[in-house]
């Protein structure tokens, strides 16, 4: 029994498979991404979309879509779909299908007139190539099928429109042809494993549209561009590999290297391996550099998220030696104590954030149980002391240790939290002052670093800074507990904000907390009974009247509800490790509930991986990216915590 599959009812029915859609990436830059039919909805979507070199490693999608047509009998079955200005789709492949598995690969059945196809994509892990494989089980007859590539070469973030200056001519080469369509592009090309026959027809397919991207404000039609087609005799039990890369492919290698990359994936048979599965989607290796890609399809390697997704990502299953790469390729980018936003590009002028070093801190501390604290002093330690002390120093834009121990951010209109959505170049939530989870991770980091620091044997930090935890912590119990029972979210010079938002569970969660047991307890309590749902942690509770129920609208909209109500899954970590530190095993019921509250999501919005992000009123709908790392993480996080529970119960 296929764990994900999809029925025809489901596949024709356009309002639901149209909102269900596929991510696969091949861990160096490029991914492939449509809907469960293979009608794109996203500028985002394409069959082969990957870096360029010469446009500052920027994605760009170069092949689309892929039409394949089956001819028999004189007569054309197109399987392709589109939607087009008018709101019609032409052609309506959709309705052949009988059925779709993606248990390895996607596998869609198509049932036309008695012909039985089965068709097959993967992405090369290796280069930036896509391979689909098309196996005829039931033909009365020898059919021809016919495949139509449809080019865009243009980046992801924008749209193509015909023009005059694209190179619309192709080239032959060994069984297909190559392409360029603009200058500084690699050639794409497009190969088949058999003898072709192709026929040059070159056109433009204007007014396709993009209902997702309509739906989320912004220009949603462009023009596509096919160079013609081939044609590929077929009869019952032959199949055909194609082949579009940006490297040419001896023909005779084509099949085998379809079978050998299927042969590697994790087989997606259950809940865990598809975590595990969508895990590894977010790694990325360029040359000597190791990246997690913060989110599928718009991000990229952010800073911040990936010193949280991290540990999740790779420690879940074992494999601390990929968090190492990671923590070292960050190391690299380290400058004063500061972090550049993004790792994977060049980033001149920005103002660092309050929190991201002291992630960092957090991401290596949770290596102890993989590898020796000599091993963290020998590889971070330099690392480490540098951040203490831009923060015990002073960073650009305010960010410093004040007088209490406390971390300091100065900066009005620039947010250097988490909570960083921007209206109109103003904050949605200000949060200038002392923030909660920023001081929080703060004394986490120098309790930390103190422990580093004595297998270091360096006595001058120890000498400087051994008396400041101390200091720390007495003010932040003055400053941010409130009589009501929970911490405040942030404190200005004068006064508490007492809104009432998820940033205080972080306190209680870290393995160096500020907090007794029973403050911890009073806030799980909060969270639980005001921002707890089964998709995460509301960022603001629904009696505030500045709560905003879903995430929807145009791009301002958005940003306005992103952290004022809108659910985050990564949050759910911290919470599940607040009720592990204060209940032991008798945490393990709820653990196992948030765990598989999630499993209902493998076929839901992206197939086999967590939305970005929930609406924060029932029934919670996915929104925003759909796969996410952290929410990964954070879901696998409380995978390790359930484990670790039940083996020390043994």
């Amino acid at each position: 029994m296929s764990y994900l599959k999809f029925e025809k009812s489901q596949l024709t029915n356009l309002e639901f498979a149209l909102r269900r859609e596929f991510i696969r990436t091949n861990r160096s830059g490029a991914y492939g991404s449509t809907t469960i039919i293979n009608c794109n909805t996203r500028k985002y979507h394409g069959l082969l979309v990957c870096p360029v070199d010469a446009f500052n490693n920027e994605r760009f999608v170069l092949l689309s879509m892929l039409d394949a047509s089956v001819v028999f009998n004189g007569y054309e079955f197109n399987l392709g779909i589109r939607k087009y200005s008018g709101g019609y789709f032409e052609p309506k492949g959709h309705k052949y299908i009988d059925e779709l598995t993606t248990d390895t690969l996607p596998k869609l059945l198509y049932n036309v007139g008695g012909v039985k196809i089965i068709v097959e994509q993967v992405l090369d892990d290796e280069d930036f190539r896509v391979l689909s494989k098309y196996t005829i089980i039931e033909s009365p007859k020898t059919l021809t099928l016919r495949l139509k590539p449809f080019l865009a070469f243009r980046n992801i973030h924008k749209l193509s429109k015909a023009n005059l200056d694209a190179n619309v001519r192709p080239e032959i080469i060994e069984n297909g042809i190559r392409i360029r369509m603009y200058d500084g592009f690699p050639y794409l090309y497009m190969q088949v494993n058999k003898k072709p026959d192709f026929v040059h027809m070159p056109d433009w397919y204007y007014n396709v549209e993009y209902p997702m991207e309509q739906e989320r404000g912004y220009e949603y039609q462009e023009d596509l561009f096919t160079p013609g087609f081939f044609e590929i005799p077929l009869k019952k039990g032959e199949s055909v590999v194609f082949s579009a890369g940006t490297e040419e492919l001896p023909v005779s290698k084509i099949r085998r290297r379809f079978t050998l990359i299927e042969t590697n994936r994790i087989p997606r048979y259950n809940f865990e391996n598809c975590l595990y599965n969508a895990a590894q989607q977010f790694i990325e290796k360029r040359k000597k550099s190791t990246y997690v890609i913060s989110g599928y399809h718009w991000y990229d390697a952010r800073t911040r998220d990936a010193f949280i997704a991290a540990p999740g990502l790779t420690l879940a299953s074992n494999n601390p030696q990929t968090l190492i790469n990671i923590l070292d390729t960050a190391q690299n980018k380290l400058s004063n104590g500061v972090f550049p936003p993004l790792l994977n590009k060049k980033v001149e002028n920005y103002c660092p954030s309050a929190d991201t070093p002291l992630w960092f801190i957090y991401a290596i501390q949770q290596l102890q149980d993989w590898v020796s604290p000599q091993f963290i002093a020998n590889k971070y330690w330099s690392a480490i002391k540098s951040i203490i002390a831009s923060y015990y120093n002073g960073m650009d834009c305010g960010i410093k240790m004040s007088n209490h121990c406390l971390i300091y951010i100065a900066e009005e209109n620039y947010p250097q939290t988490w909570m960083d959505a921007v209206v109109k170049n103003k904050p949605v939530t200000p949060r200038r002052g002392f923030a909660v989870e920023v001081n929080a991770l703060w004394y986490n980091a120098l309790m930390f670093s103190l422990e580093i620091a004595k297998v270091a044997k360096d006595t001058e930090f120890l000498q400087t800074y051994s008396h400041i935890p101390a200091v720390t912590k007495d003010s932040f119990i003055q400053k941010f507990w409130l009589p009501e029972g929970y911490l405040a979210d942030f404190c200005t010079t004068h006064q508490p904000d007492k809104s009432i938002r998820p940033n205080q569970i972080i306190a209680a969660a870290l393995p160096y907390s500020m907090l007794s047991e029973t403050q911890k307890m009073d806030v799980i309590q909060t969270i639980k009974h005001k921002l707890l749902t089964p998709k995460g942690l509301r960022t603001l509770e629904p009696a505030d009247e500045r709560y905003c129920p879903y995430f929807i609208g145009s791009p301002d909209e958005r940003e306005k509800a992103l952290h004022q109500g809108t659910v985050h899954p990564w949050l759910l970590e911290f919470y599940a490790k607040a009720l592990v530190s204060v209940y032991q095993k008798d945490a393990l019921p709820e653990l196992n509930k948030l765990f598989f509250g999630f499993e209902n999501d493998m076929l839901t919005a992206g197939i086999g991986t967590i939305n970005e992000v929930y609406d924060g009123d029932p029934p919670h709908e996915p929104r925003g990216a759909i796969s996410q790392a952290w929410s990964v993480a954070a879901v696998l996080q409380i995978k390790m915590l359930m484990d670790n529970l039940v083996a020390n119960q043994l």
